[in-house]
């Protein structure tokens, strides 16, 4: 087994690695300056007495064997990982002279040391234990468990298509002896800007806060205003529209310092992988004091009880570094002179002046898209969806995903995601929340608006989700005397309507699933997580009858993909109408700045270009990143 004469090395796998010489440089005849080999050694396969560097057999930036690509002759266990080791006491800690494996065999405890690579398929209860799952990783490895130092996890997710409910794992296990840390994400080492170029960033959002942030590690000084108030001064805001319906302009669950999705779910996932450096995201967001799970999750959530602390951490930091960051400060107008943008007005007549604007105002903003179009800047209507907030109770949900009654104590409130069409439209659930609640999230007094937010143990015995149909441009031809506010006209009329037909307070119309796809009003309607309360209504007069048939129509399709979920038991809410902004604010795709006002640089979900948390604050950092470049 130990035969250090044995010619080990398979003759069609040439191992020696240019920049690594892994034999003793001592021994000329293996000196890779002398190709001409001894025949007496029929080590190395003399049609390639230099190697290709195109192989992929050896790992260029380790000195030993590629585990993925293992160049040894499997005929000779002299080098299998079980004798390793078994033997790794064994193995010369220094060269030793009179083999021509000396060097091979002084490398080997590196060889033995590196991290193996995992992924499998493991039982909820494994991947919840450790023990249990350092026993997988080992049989997995075909090491002893004994060998495994730490085992770290580095991506997981559920996959239920199947009845027996496995956990997808891709991770590393470091084995015994080696050098192990504990790795710990930092923060970037952001300088003092305080008498640096100033930059006023509107609106205190993730697409704000972001780019005040990366406009601090450009070195430039960000001027952060918010309208509505900081994050815990927010919460008395909260409790005035839930229990007394009372609605503050300003400060709401859209407007105050994290924008709209501080008090609305922290969910840390986008589809869209090409915007931007999603991990630098969530790394940021550990650093400044989110759980490290959210770079291992395939759909990381913060939760709304903890995301707050995390916000008031990052205004901290801003200000800090000299930023500014000012609350209960609304911009009321733009300084303009010659399609140059100069600074903003605030609503007590202060003007705050700068060369470069960064407007990420949110998606309900809705006042400066009227200013913008009062002052004949670019804008366009955009198409967005619309429909209602639909609750099941969790337990429904868990059945239904798992294909169990109970799904016990390792399984997480199970989510779900729909889309289907109907009539060439999309209809899907939007922004689920399992485990979670409804709140009011009007912005206005004579509205009533719906959106979804789950704690982050997401352990409230409901589950709920909008349901939205996709519109178009052309439904907005009522409204077309608003030019490219109609979309918003057409928002705004639903959310008044429903307002009126519930009772002209924070209550929202209301309906049984079942009620509603069968045109049925509701004859009683339990009490649900909404706390401002419910009216049975008819849905169908809440929407325009093409909505309307749209929704009837993707109920029944959804109960064919998940049985059991078109229940009466489910409470449909209306309206589910803020999904996304109904204006786009145009910008060059270069420089990301106004088409027609220089030194504006539309921004996040306000303008068009972002669509959660992940995508705003991404869109925020490449405004910041174009400031910059356009300073230089």
């Amino acid at each position: 087994m130990q035969n250090y004469e044995l010619p080990v090395l398979n003759r069609k796998f040439p191992v020696l690695n240019r920049k690594f010489p892994v034999l003793n440089p001592e021994l000329p005849v293996l000196n890779h300056k002398f190709p001409v080999l001894n025949p007496e050694l029929p080590v190395l396969n003399r049609k390639f007495p230099v190697l290709n560097p195109e192989l992929p057999v050896l790992n260029r930036k380790l000195p030993v064997l590629n585990r993925k690509y293992s160049v040894l002759n499997p005929e000779i266990p002299v080098f299998s990982d079980e004798f390793l080791l078994k033997n790794r006491e064994n193995l010369s800690p220094e060269p030793k002279n009179g083999t021509i494996f000396t060097e091979f065999f002084y490398y080997f405890p590196y060889f033995c040391a590196m991290p193996k690579e995992f992924q499998f398929q493991v039982s909820p209860e494994a991947a919840a234990n450790e023990d249990l799952l350092v026993k997988k990783v080992a049989q997995f490895c075909k090491i002893g468990a004994s060998d495994i130092q730490k085992v770290v996890v580095l991506k997981r997710s559920i996959d239920a298509r199947q009845k027996s409910i496995k956990i997808n794992l891709k991770g590393k296990a470091f084995l015994v002896g080696e050098e192990y840390t504990d790795s710990k994400i930092e923060l970037p080492d952001y300088p003092n800007v305080e008498n640096k170029q100033e930059v006023i960033v509107v609106g205190a959002g993730p697409a704000g806060l972001f780019a005040a942030l990366q406009l601090i590690e450009l070195g430039l000084k960000p001027i952060v205003l918010e309208r509505g108030k900081e994050v815990r001064g927010r919460r008395r805001d909260l409790k005035a529209i839930n229990v007394d319906g009372i609605v503050n302009e300003d400060s709401n669950y859209c407007f105050g310092e994290g924008g709209a999705g501080t008090y609305s779910d922290g969910k840390l996932y986008t589809r869209s992988k090409k915007r931007g450096d999603i991990d630098r995201i969530l790394e940021l967001f550990v650093g400044f004091g989110a759980t490290p799970d959210i770079m291992v999750e395939a759909h990381p959530h913060i939760g709304t009880n903890k995301l707050p602390q995390i916000i008031q951490d990052i205004r901290e930091k801003i200000i800090a570094c000299g930023g500014i960051v000012l609350f209960g400060t609304r911009v009321t107008d733009f300084v303009l002179k010659n399609n140059q943008i100069e600074g903003v007005v605030l609503q007590n007549g202060t003007i705050i002046t700068a060369q470069k604007v960064i407007l990420a105002t949110g998606h309900s903003a809705r006042d400066i898209f009227e200013l913008l179009y009062k002052k004949n800047i670019l804008i366009e209507a955009k198409p967005f969806a619309l429909g209602v907030r639909a609750e099941h109770p969790q337990s429904l949900i868990d059945k239904i995903q798992y294909s169990c009654d109970y799904r016990g104590e390792f399984l997480p409130p199970a989510p779900y995601s729909m889309v289907k069409q109907v009539n060439g439209r999309g209809i899907y659930s939007f922004c689920m929340c399992p485990g979670g609640v409804i709140a009011p999230c009007a912005t206005s007094p004579g509205e009533v608006v719906t959106n979804g937010w789950s704690p982050s143990k997401r352990d409230q015995a409901t589950a709920n989700s909008g349901i939205v149909v996709e519109l178009k441009l052309e439904d907005f031809k009522p409204y077309q005397q608003y030019g490219p506010l109609a979309g918003m006209e057409f928002q705004k009329a639903i959310e008044q309507k429903a307002w009126q037909l519930a009772g002209e307070t924070q209550k929202v119309p209301a309906q049984r699933m079942v009620d509603f796809t069968q045109n049925k009003i509701s004859t009683n309607i339990p009490k649900t997580s909404y706390v401002p309360g419910t009216t049975s209504i008819e849905m169908g007069q809440v929407f325009p009858g093409f909505l309307t048939q749209i929704m009837r129509e993707g109920f029944l399709q959804f109960e064919k993909s998940m049985k059991g979920y078109l229940t009466n038991d489910a409470i449909l809410h209306a309206p589910e109408s803020r999904t996304s902004s109904p204006v786009r604010i145009p910008r060059d795709d270069f420089s990301l700045e106004h088409l027609q006002i220089k030194g504006l640089y539309p921004c996040g979900e306000g303008a068009g270009y972002a669509g959660g948390i992940i995508s705003a604050a991404i869109d925020g950092e490449k405004c910041a990143l174009k400031v910059a470049e356009s300073l230089k």
